[in-house]
């Protein structure tokens, strides 16, 4: 059972450092697609389409390394992701919607821009993730 164990945690341990890499690299190819042709090419849209095709390669292999992590955790780590995931994804559906209406039929005196549903979809999921761990020790 230990042996059993140590396996698990090893393939856990290979699957999270997996998913930080190709985090890393889907981050840095966001930073070169949004700031390339400013920075580094003359607004040449085809250097924007390479950009754009590395940056949705790059999501494509984190989506899947974070699917394979998820696929080496144990039950419970596994259905306290899924639970916060869940959750996490209907509140920013309903909260994302809202934000943007609030936007549409001016009630917000700023726009509604997407870094800040990505900001609230961070924070939805890790106080979510935390309060299913205290939940569940």
């Amino acid at each position: 059972m230990n042996e059993l164990h140590e396996k698990r945690k090893a393939a856990q341990g290979s699957a999270t450092r997996q998913l930080a890499i190709w985090t890393t690299a889907w981050l840095l190819s966001q930073a070169l697609l949004t700031f390339g042709s400013k920075l580094f090419w003359a607004h040449s849209d085809m250097a924007n389409g390479l950009a754009l095709i590395l940056y949705l390669a790059m999501g494509f292999k984190m989506v899947l390394a974070n699917r394979n992590l998820l696929k080496s955790l144990d039950e419970l780590e596994r259905q306290l992701q899924l639970e916060s995931m869940a959750v996490t994804l209907g509140l920013t559906l309903v909260v994302g919607l809202g934000f943007s209406t609030l936007d549409i039929i001016n009630m917000i005196p700023f726009d509604a821009e997407i870094s800040y549903l990505v900001i609230f979809m961070g924070l939805s999921y890790l106080t979510t993730l935390l309060i299913n761990k205290k939940r569940y020790q």
